[in-house]
């Protein structure tokens, strides 16, 4: 693979930027732009698929909330460990090499997957599904900076992040068609094919491109403070629900993820070449677009993973029919993303950025509403209106991070870029996860008491409860009516509304902080250094 490698040095300065003619199709910056698409979607994908399929996954493999919670956790907190390392890796050894075997890794890993038996090696390869996916995806925003001319890079992140954006709202969908009609695995086995699609296009098409102030050596220690911290601090929140909030335990970690973030951020300031250079961070307006990744990955992972056992739970529809109910958000994500990208290019990122955090808001705060009864026409106006605020956040802070990004850290800027969308999407699933598990355990009992049931409350009807699906042996139960199943129905219907209702809205208030947030956004000062490496 090396040997095929054209090594293009990109210019350091604006006045650098001269396009350079590209001939054939090795460079070219639209079929670059397209070849990086097919692994970016592979991703972006597995990101929201799998929600889908976590309950046939939690039924089939016998697994606990916790569990199911981890299937989508491990994913994210992997790359979200990995991405800034990894794009450390395509800075120094070039962001073809290192986007390729991403690709062939994140096949490899969900065949892997695909074939496993047990919820532990689910759990297993989903990890290492995304410590390849972190590899990847720094590497297409590199490339994308380094091949399109400064004049069209805004536009070419636009597309990208439509590609992203498309792709996680898409993924319900497709899972919801691929769970029905062949089996949860297949939602893996289908990027075994999509990936060889992607090897053979990035062979043929991708040129490398590294920055002339690229790094030369690796920061160790920085990368195990940063893995040990981001770990001490999903952990306590995955389990808090178990060791409660105010346990030694929870404690504990949280204290330790603190203390490992400050030492990593005093190591970062005394190292030659720092994992992640804090000088970065004087640019407020990269500081503000980091934060409201964070931020709009929280409310919208987070709520995402509650809205599919609502539809298949509460609602009772097959995966495919919660899929198209989702079909809104998809469509509108679809449509709006090259507009917020026109919009962006024109008049700078902040006030679609704003814009589109407070849509998300009200989506969120509009879907506390949800009801068993809520017919199709309600729930498609709250996800129309998330998809219509998602769309220019996913382009316009891509564009605020990596354009305010010195050219030799483009993979730097976007693993960070990546970092925080998927520390956000850990962070929402496990802290709206925790609120769903307290609020469920708080109102089971009395719930099961004011309806009336004779015999006294099952823990598994609680655990039940969170996922709000009434288990289909219940029914057959010795001592079991028609009647008293109804009533257990309802018990656990209305407890996991409760959660859901509650997780809902924390998420449209951190939505409505992340609005405040996009306000300290600007359009990138650097996005023109080292731009326009090739002619369109």
């Amino acid at each position: 693979m090396t040997s095929q490698t054209t090594v293009e040095k990109a210019p350091r300065d604006p006045q650098d930027s001269a396009p350079v003619p590209v001939k054939g199709l090795r460079g070219h910056p639209w079929l670059t732009l397209f070849s990086v698409a097919i692994g970016v979607m592979m991703v972006a994908l597995d990101g929201t698929i799998v929600a889908i399929a976590n309950p046939a996954i939690q039924k089939d493999l016998g697994a606990s909330l916790a569990d199911v919670q981890w299937i989508t956790n491990g994913y994210l907190l992997a790359l979200a460990v990995a991405l800034i390392t990894a794009g450390k890796l395509g800075d120094r050894f070039g962001h073809r090499q290192t986007f390729l075997i991403g690709i062939a890794g994140f096949a490899a890993a969900s065949a892997a997957i695909g074939l496993s038996d047990s919820i532990v090696l689910v759990i297993a390869f989903r990890v290492l599904q995304g410590l390849f996916g972190a590899l990847l995806m720094p590497a297409a925003l590199g490339l994308l900076r380094a091949t399109f001319p400064a004049e069209k890079l805004n536009m070419a992140i636009g597309i990208w992040g439509m590609v992203i954006g498309a792709s996680t709202a898409g993924g319900p969908i497709l899972g919801g068609v691929l769970v029905e009609h062949v089996s949860w695995q297949s939602v893996f086995f289908i990027n075994v094919p999509v990936g060889i699609l992607a090897v053979v296009l990035g062979l043929v098409i991708l040129k490398d491109h590294r920055a002339e102030n690229a790094p030369k050596s690796f920061d160790i220690l920085g990368i195990l403070l940063l893995s040990g911290a981001m770990f001490s601090l999903i952990w306590p929140l995955i389990k808090a629900g178990e060791w409660g909030w105010g346990s030694a335990g929870t404690l504990g970690w949280l204290a330790g993820a603190v203390v490992l973030f400050g030492l990593f951020a005093f190591w970062e300031s005394k190292v030659d070449e720092p994992l992640v250079p804090l000088a970065m961070f004087r640019s407020l307006p990269l500081s503000a677009g980091v934060v409201l990744m964070v931020l709009m990955a929280f409310a919208f992972m987070g709520g995402l993973f509650f809205v599919t056992f609502f539809l298949q739970g509460v609602q009772e529809m097959s995966p495919v029919d919660s899929g198209l109910r989702l079909l809104p958000l998809t469509g509108m994500m679809i449509v709006s993303s090259p507009l917020a990208g026109a919009l962006i290019t024109k008049f700078g990122p902040r006030v679609p950025l704003v814009g589109g955090m407070v849509c998300t808001a009200a989506a969120m705060f509009g879907m506390t509403t949800l009801s068993e009864g809520t017919g199709t026409f309600a729930m498609s106006l709250w996800f129309a209106l998330l998809g219509l605020g998602l769309a220019p956040v996913m382009v316009g802070a891509t564009e605020v991070i990596v354009g305010n990004a010195p050219m030799e850290l483009s993979g730097v800027a976007g693993g960070l870029q990546q970092a925080a969308m998927q520390v956000g999407g850990a962070l929402g699933t496990a802290v709206l996860g925790a609120v769903m598990s307290a609020k469920v355990s708080a109102e089971f009992a009395a719930n099961w008491k004011d309806a009336g049931i004779p015999v006294p409350a099952d823990p598994r009807l609680e655990q039940a409860a969170e996922f709000g699906t009434v288990p289909g042996e219940l029914a057959q139960a010795p001592g079991m009516t028609p009647d008293l199943v109804t009533k257990i129905g309802d018990v656990i219907h209305d407890t996991f509304m409760s959660g859901m209702g509650l997780a809902f809205m924390v998420a449209g208030i951190v939505a409505v902080v992340a609005a405040l947030v996009a306000v300290l956004t600007k359009r990138g000062e650097n996005a023109e250094a080292g731009a326009g490496a090739a002619h369109i």
